[in-house]
Formats: C-alpha cells, sequence, structure tokens
C-alpha cells in the first residue's frame, strides 16, 4: 500500500534547503580552517574532541563508533592512521576481551589543544556571531527534540 507523499511547502522547503545550506557552507569553511591552520582533519578533530570530553581521555571504540554514528569499519580504520600518526593509542579491553579502548596521547592532546582555540574563533565568526541569545536557545531546543526523536527511532522515514 502506497502512502501519499508530504510535499513540503514553500516555506517548509526554504527552511529545509536553507538548514542544509547552511549545514553545508559551515562544515565546509570549518573543514578548510581546520586544515589550513591547525593542520588536522575534521574526522580527526571529532575523534579527539570526544576523547578530551571524557575525564580519562579513553573510550570504547564501539561506544565511539555509535556517538560518531560511523561504522565500524571506518572507525577501525580511521583509529589505525590516528595511531600510526600517535594522536591515539588503542588499549584491548582486559575485562571482557570482547572490544578495545582508544586512548588519547599527549600527542593529541597537544593538537587538539592548539586546533581548538582557533577552532572557536571560526564558529563565533561564522555562527554564533549572527544570531541572538533567543535564536541560540530555539536552535539548541530544535536540534534536541529532532535528535531525541531520531534517537528514539520515532520517525516515519
Amino acid at each position: 500500500m502506497e502512502r501519499e507523499v508530504r510535499w513540503l511547502t514553500p516555506e517548509e522547503q526554504r527552511a529545509w534547503r536553507s538548514f542544509i545550506r547552511l549545514h553545508d557552507r559551515l562544515r565546509g569553511h570549518l573543514t578548510r580552517c581546520l586544515q589550513s591552520e591547525s593542520n588536522v582533519s575534521p574526522a580527526d578533530f571529532t575523534v579527539l574532541v570526544e576523547l578530551t570530553d571524557v575525564p580519562d581521555g579513553r573510550r570504547r571504540i564501539l561506544d565511539l563508533a555509535r556517538s560518531l554514528e560511523w561504522e565500524k569499519s571506518r572507525m577501525s580504520h580511521h583509529i589505525a592512521r590516528m595511531v600510526k600518526r600517535g594522536l591515539v593509542e588503542r588499549d584491548e579491553c582486559l575485562e571482557d576481551g570482547r572490544g578495545a579502548f582508544v586512548v588519547i596521547t599527549d600527542e593529541g592532546r597537544a593538537m587538539i589543544e592548539a586546533a581548538a582555540p582557533r577552532h572557536v574563533e571560526s564558529v563565533r565568526a561564522l555562527f554564533l556571531d549572527h544570531v541572538t541569545p533567543a535564536e541560540l536557545r530555539v536552535l539548541a531546543e530544535v536540534s534536541e527534540r529532532v535528535v531525541g526523536k531520531i534517537d528514539e527511532g520515532d520517525t516515519e522515514a
């Protein structure tokens, strides 16, 4: 049984396309800034941020993959490349033997500590300086609600 398509209204289409354009332009510009100013890839930056967000700088590889919404193979390959560059270490899990941890190294910490201030400056200049505190609150609320629905699996896609 075919469902009737709920086409976007002109207002919905404008909002959706503007959001996608904003996302793509911000991501592209922030990527170029990270690479040119800090010599760090967005993927490395994202992994390092996740690791610095926990007190001991270590996370299970599968938990990290889930939080970044990466496939297990992508995470494994990327972590292997980061290990070769000395940014992280892989630490086998002795408690259950089923998984491994990724642990940030001193070199990884130095990289993120050097890149983060420049990244924050870019985020402010490109985005935060152009929205009001009220708009920022609304954006956070909308984003959290939509992500919550996605996480619940409560979408009809």
